[in-house]
């Protein structure tokens, strides 16, 4: 499960990238994630979070 949370499984979406000429072609947002050393399940790992999880306190970070 590449580029996605594995907190709230947030993962790219999909849409058009539209020119000045009104072509349409497709394009991904990708999720803002980072890698960060978190406790989960009382232990420490490391996980691929979004920053929304990490600002929102879903994650504990390990110290």
């Amino acid at each position: 499960m590449a580029r996605s949370c594995e907190i709230c499984g947030k993962s790219p979406s999909v849409g058009h990238r539209v020119s000045h000429s009104n072509i349409k072609t497709k394009r991904r947002w990708y999720p803002n994630l980072q890698r960060v050393h978190a406790i989960q399940d009382g232990a420490p790992r490391r996980l691929r979070v979004c920053t929304r999880c990490l600002r929102s306190g879903r994650v504990v970070k390990a110290v």
